[in-house]
């Protein structure tokens, strides 16, 4: 096969991955689903995976999901919502206090109910930042199959559930990009520079570059007053499949026997993080006076461009979920390596 007719058939096969997300987008649209066009795309996805007839989603495809992402988050922050800021603080630090807690009562449960080793148990329940807890486990030999089931597993229902439950929660808004469209030139500006700061971002090891970049120059550039309107709606919409197709694609490593063998450890962890996360998130509604459904959403185990993206979706205010998403994934680059080294020295003493 030619080079040229290999690139063709990959590009295809990318095209025709991303067309059996939106397919998947538009069918949970009709039948009511929330997020639709997030939550469907990753079930359809996830499918292909089980079914070994997904493709990896090319890392171009990934960033312009994330650039589209970050412009429709920036574009949404009101104003109040950043002068609001200042009651963060307090919240962060509940953040800090909930990683700790999510992390030691799962890796309990992984340890007496799944009978997993004290670094697989960390590593598993370890909230979000997915790359992080691979690249570490790889590293440290710990068995890297088991670990991306759980994590996989948890970021996929929380995407598909969380929106059914913020709606049960009573917030059934959600939201469509700014009904004034940004102007073809200001849209290539701000994309363009959204890039140049995501490239400079990655190049520093930040999390999510393309998305906080994008999020950054949308932000500055619509609070200053300098650009007006939103995406329009077939791009918003595309760039909603495009994530959810990357969140999906995570389950392309995952063979079905080691899915349906790990499952209940899978269940059991989403289960219990969930339950702690939510306990911090009450506290943290209370404390910087933002709704409860805003709260689980900044404190859901999940990862930080979905989380973030899902709260715009919903109605919510993406600063406030961003941030504390963007802390943790920090906190968890930070402490994790560290965390797992002591532990590991800690379990050569005790033999």
């Amino acid at each position: 096969m030619t080079p040229s007719r290999s690139v063709a058939l990959a590009f295809a096969r990318q095209l025709g991955q991303i067309a059996f997300a939106g397919a998947g987008g538009l069918v949970f649209a009709l039948i009511g689903a929330p997020a639709a066009w997030v939550s469907g795309p990753v079930a359809a996805v996830a499918l292909l995976c089980l079914m070994r007839r997904s493709v990896p989603v090319s890392m171009p495809i990934v960033d312009l999901a994330m650039l589209l992402g970050g412009m429709s988050m920036g574009a949404a922050a009101t104003p109040e919502a950043l002068s609001a800021m200042g009651s963060y603080p307090a919240s962060l630090a509940l953040l800090g206090l909930s990683i700790v807690a999510v992390i030691g009562m799962t890796a309990l449960w992984l340890i007496r109910m799944s009978g997993w080793s004290w670094t697989d148990a960390v590593l598993g329940a370890t909230p979000g930042a997915l790359s992080t807890v691979i690249a570490v486990a790889a590293d440290r030999g710990r068995n890297v199959g088991v670990i991306a089931v759980v994590q996989s597993f948890r970021l996929a229902v929380l995407v598909i559930l969380l929106p059914v439950a913020i709606v049960l929660m009573g917030n059934d808004m959600e939201i469509a990009p700014a009904r004034e469209v940004m102007p073809p030139l200001p849209f290539a500006l701000v994309i363009g520079a959204s890039a140049v700061l995501g490239l400079v971002l990655r190049r520093i090891n930040m999390a999510a570059p393309m998305l906080l970049g994008a999020t950054v120059v949308s932000l500055v550039s619509h609070a200053s007053g300098v650009v007006h309107g939103g995406l329009p709606a077939p791009v918003y919409t595309l760039a909603l499949v495009l994530i959810g197709t990357f969140v999906g694609s995570r389950f392309s490593t995952v063979d079905r026997r080691s899915l349906v063998a790990t499952l209940p450890a899978a269940l059991g962890s989403l289960i219990v993080s969930f339950a702690v996360a939510l306990i911090f998130a009450a506290a943290s509604a209370q404390v910087a006076e933002v709704s409860l459904a805003a709260a689980v959403i900044a404190f859901a185990p999940g990862g930080l461009e979905v989380m973030a993206v899902l709260a715009l979706l919903l109605g919510l205010d993406p600063i406030f979920v961003g941030t504390h998403h963007l802390a943790r994934f920090i906190l968890i680059g930070l402490f994790l390596p560290l965390l797992i080294g002591w532990i590991e020295k800690l379990s050569q003493r005790q033999r």
